[in-house]
């Protein structure tokens, strides 16, 4: 039996095939299936709806684009779609692909993303956890609403866990919540929200 590696795919390939459909993303050349369900956008489209009322109530100028690719500058073949992200609206003006397609190069353009786990969960416990701390994202959300992490990233017994990882001196300390738990953001302190409440 011989094995046959995946065919690796440019940025520039990967926007020409998958650009528009939200199920996929490119990491070093590879082609990810995000393997969206239900439950996982209803979760999405939670924590989306609670930030996006936060950030009307705190009149903050930014925005959650409803699909939106990161090209980090490192890395030549690698798109990441997060589940959520929210932008500054002033730094859209300095982005080069914006005008033309929902994709941020500069890290300080984003606020905030969120990931919600999926079975290829680790990439949101690992690369991504280094990818959006090399974009100098100040916070960075991974809600495993199904308790699917490795043992080593959301501990024994396996439960559901809202981890929030915040950019201190280029590297994320990450604070776990269970459910019943309050969750403490440092980019919107007034925003009351527990993994109860995002739960499908």
């Amino acid at each position: 039996m011989t094995y046959t590696p995946p065919k690796l795919l440019t940025f520039e390939q990967f926007i020409a095939e998958y650009g528009d459909n939200p199920r996929y993303e490119l990491i070093d050349g590879e082609l990810r299936d995000m393997e969206p369900t239900g439950p996982h956008e209803e979760v999405s489209g939670n924590i989306a709806g609670r930030i996006y009322a936060e950030i009307l109530r705190s009149n903050c100028n930014w925005l959650i684009p409803k699909t939106c690719l990161i090209k980090p500058p490192a890395a030549e073949a690698t798109a990441l779609r997060p589940d959520v992200i929210v932008l500054d609206k002033i730094k859209l003006n300095q982005e080069p692909l914006w005008q033309k397609e929902p994709i941020i190069c500069i890290g300080n353009t984003i606020k905030l993303v969120a990931e919600v786990v999926s079975s290829n969960w680790q990439d949101d416990y690992a690369r991504k956890v280094e990818e959006y701390a090399f974009l100098e994202i100040p916070e960075y959300w991974i809600i495993d609403f199904r308790g699917l992490g490795g043992l080593q990233f959301i501990g024994n017994p396996k439960q559901p866990t809202f981890t929030v990882c915040q950019l201190v001196n280029g590297v994320y300390e990450q604070q776990q919540y269970r459910l019943g738990d309050a969750i403490n953001s440092y980019l919107l302190p007034n925003l009351e929200l527990k993994l109860d409440d995002i739960m499908p």
